[in-house]
């Protein structure tokens, strides 16, 4: 097995797979409803809705990383405004995190298997996650996911 086939297989498991540390993003998502992810029962905590679409963003960045471009604040915003918090809202924040996670992972199957371990094109910034390999980079946005998903769980059991 190669290190972007290991790869590829972390990122499955965090989204929809067998993970070992608790249930997939996915379905942990599923049947919350738009008032539910929308709402904050821990004061000055993150919403579910949040929590997802701060997941989107920085898969796209990774993914903008992992195709060249320089590394900075995800296009989206970190923390993207929420918006009117209507059923179909929600719905395209659920479907716009699955579509980000396929777009990563035809980014990572297109990354030669050589630029694994090379670094990004930017010089080290901790606070920005810029100049570690790609190898690094994907395997802390593995571990960034599943803290969110973690965070995601505990949110869903508070609202019942």
């Amino acid at each position: 097995m190669s290190e972007i086939d290991r790869i590829l297989a972390e990122l499955e498991r965090d989204h929809t797979g067998d993970t070992w540390h608790g249930s997939p993003v996915t379905q942990i998502l599923r049947g919350v409803t738009a008032a539910q992810a929308a709402a904050r029962p821990i004061p000055r905590g993150h919403s579910i809705w949040e929590l997802v679409l701060h997941m989107t963003s920085w898969k796209n960045e990774v993914r903008r990383r992992i195709e060249g471009a320089p590394a900075g604040e995800p296009q989206e915003g970190d923390w993207p405004s929420v918006g009117d918090p209507t059923d179909a809202r929600w719905a395209e924040a659920r479907a716009g995190l699955d579509r980000a996670h396929a777009a990563l992972a035809a980014a990572v199957r297109a990354l030669s298997e050589s630029k694994v371990f090379a670094p990004t094109n930017d010089p080290r910034v901790r606070e920005t996650g810029a100049g570690v390999s790609h190898y690094t980079l994907l395997h802390g946005l593995v571990q960034h996911d599943a803290y969110h998903a973690g965070q995601i769980a505990i949110l869903k059991k508070a609202l019942g």
